[in-house]
């Protein structure tokens, strides 16, 4: 049996991009130009709505086409041909939003020159020479324009590249500026950080791996060493934050994207690096994952959401034809059927293969994995997407110590779960974005350990558009310093905490588990002795009385927590275990020694992360 872990061949992808691509021109325009899928106009407004429905769905018809080596029995090509020649006529009702009206067309720019150069005989060949002057003008606002520096750049450099390929204008001043910002988003073992911030997410793979190798490809340049090795490096991370049943790591923004994490998986694929059989696997656990808990729906759409819709989980650059960046989770449709990677047996998982922990250096993950319930977990010392001192509200898909394929974090209130706050007088939870970062470490016994340090501090998020993450510009009033160091080990994690000045309480937040989920408990140590379970729902409260919905996995979450039951006391270390899943009697901890429960002794004061 070729997949015995997921049951998926790539008939099973070919079929769920068919589906998607026929259910999308339902939704289409009759000069097939526009796409606008139902649902409530993103904050960009419908027109680039309907330009993303397009663009997004361009990418896996491009997929489809270009896998199959032109064959084309949807007749996809002369579909989407007739869209670009509609789109990019100024003169036409459904022309598109241009590069130079709004910046979101630039972003949709790069998928469209993507697959006219993935299908260039089939589509960019056949066209008119009048339409491809309308794309050409289409494009053209590229050259010379400004580009946010975040994985942004990349579009620019497709887009010129494109057009340097057919005679267009273009810049190679504009290529070469943004090459060199690329290199550096290059952080430790092959990982890219989303710019400057310490902003890590699955656009490191989706993004920032994935537009490389494509671009010396439409430069006519071979494969490039560095970028080999440094994929090859990310990937073998990036299979150890694949969940056994498929789920990615809940985590970072654009989550409404879904199966777009299996993107790097692919990109390995094509570049020859990394095994066929593990890469396949990752990859189809995570669309199965999806499809199995109804993304796309009954309807052949994919939502605004999670496994269904959910709309809280969209930021504001998201509308309706968003989640179609889940297109970007086909592209192994680009490889015909004979590639090694679809004739590879399945091999399983790290997860599915052992429990495991493993220190990911670039963005501060101790990472934990168990066979038996086959849950991968990260604790968080590195990641907040901001700076080190920046004194920010948190966000929180970036900012909580703990996430992991099983849970998703609240996305509302004041910090609860997966947390170490500081509570002022009245009840009111402190941050932790701008924190430092400590040294992250393996020890002998393959344990994990790792700290962070930062000032507590309450206040709300700044005005301005919410992208995911931190919004400067709100006052912050500021508290004691606070430090935490976390042991992880299968399950567990052992959790230390110590606060230098006076507090009127400290409490620890543990993992926000659905309601018939996997198992979540927290065990306070000498100190913690007030403990509590909140339950969140539609008609939960967070600390501070503000509403808190469910999350996209349950009506219902579970977050168990501790805390001091007064004020703390300064400078002593407070100690608190934390479980996820199925990890059996919880660790001892006894003095400055922790016994977990496969029998493993730690002795946490000699560890070199523990600070002074």
């Amino acid at each position: 049996m070729i997949s015995p872990y997921t049951g998926w061949t790539r008939e099973h992808w070919a079929g769920l991009a068919d589906r998607l691509l026929l259910s999308a021109r339902r939704h289409a325009s009759p000069s097939h130009a526009r796409i606008s899928f139902p649902g409530e106009p993103g904050g960009y407004g419908p027109d680039v709505d309907a330009l993303e429905g397009f663009a997004r769905t361009f990418l896996a018809a491009g997929f489809r086409v270009a896998g199959e080596g032109g064959r084309d029995p949807l007749n996809l090509m002369e579909w989407y041909a007739l869209g670009i020649a509609a789109g990019t006529d100024p003169h036409h009702p459904d022309r598109w939003v241009r590069l130079d009206e709004h910046g979101q067309a630039k972003v949709e720019a790069a998928s469209l020159a993507l697959v006219l150069h993935l299908t260039r005989p089939w589509l960019w060949d056949r066209l008119s020479s009048t339409v491809r002057e309308q794309v050409v003008d289409y494009l053209a606002p590229a050259v010379g324009s400004g580009y946010p520096p975040i994985n942004w750049v990349w579009f620019q450099i497709v887009v010129e590249q494109f057009l340097a390929s057919v005679g267009g204008p273009y810049e190679q001043e504009d290529i070469d500026a943004g090459l060199a910002l690329s290199e550096s988003f290059e952080r430790a073992d092959g990982w890219y950080a989303d710019g400057s911030e310490r902003a890590y997410d699955h656009y490191a793979g989706w993004a920032l791996h994935f537009y490389p190798p494509l671009w010396r490809e439409m430069a006519g340049l071979p494969p490039d060493p560095r970028h080999l090795a440094r994929l090859e490096r990310f990937l073998d991370d990036a299979v150890h934050l694949v969940g056994a049943d498929g789920s990615p790591l809940i985590q970072g923004r654009s989550l409404a994207y879904r199966f777009a994490a299996a993107t790097p998986f692919w990109v390995g694929a094509r570049a020859g690096v990394g095994s066929p059989g593990l890469l396949r696997r990752a990859a189809s656990g995570i669309v199965r994952h999806f499809a199995g808990h109804g993304a796309p729906g009954e309807d052949g759409l994919l939502t605004l959401g999670w496994h269904g819709p959910y709309r809280a989980i969209a930021q504001d650059y998201s509308g309706p034809g968003s989640p179609y960046w889940a297109a970007k989770g086909l592209y192994g449709l680009a490889l015909p059927a004979d590639h090694p990677v679809w004739t590879a047996v399945e091999e399983p998982l790290p997860v599915e293969r052992g429990d495991f922990t493993r220190v990911v250096r670039a963005p501060g993950w101790l990472v934990s994995g168990t066979r038996a319930d086959g849950v991968v977990r990260v604790v968080n010392h590195g990641t907040d997407h901001s700076y080190p001192g920046s004194d920010l509200a948190d966000a929180p898909l970036y900012a909580r110590l703990g996430y992991s394929t099983a849970t998703f974090p609240l996305l509302a209130g004041d910090p609860l779960d997966q947390s170490v706050v500081v509570l002022d007088e009245e009840g009111r939870a402190s941050h932790r974005t701008g924190f430092t970062a400590g040294a992250l470490d393996a020890l002998p016994s393959g344990t994990v350990v790792g700290s962070s340090r930062w000032r507590a501090h309450w206040g709300e998020q700044g005005p301005g558009p919410d992208h995911g993450y931190s919004r400067a510009g709100a006052e912050m009033r500021h508290g004691p310093e606070v430090e935490v160091v976390s042991l992880v080990r299968g399950a567990w994690e052992v959790r230390l905490a110590r606060v230098d000045g006076r507090a009127r309480g400290l409490r620890v937040g543990g993992w926000p588990a659905p309601e018939g989920g996997p198992a979540t408990r927290v065990i306070g140590g000498p100190g913690l002795s007030a403990s509590g379970t909140r339950v969140i729902g539609e008609a939960g409260l967070s600390a501070s009385g503000v509403e808190v919905a469910g999350t996209p996995l349950g009506e219902r979450t579970l977050v168990p927590w501790c805390a001091t039951p007064g004020e703390v006391r300064p400078g002593r270390w407070y100690a608190a275990a934390l479980l996820l899943g199925d990890g059996g009697e919880p660790p001892a901890i006894d003095g400055g020694k922790i016994t977990w429960p496969d029998g493993t002794i730690d002795d946490f004061t000699t560890i070199p992360v523990l600070p002074e």
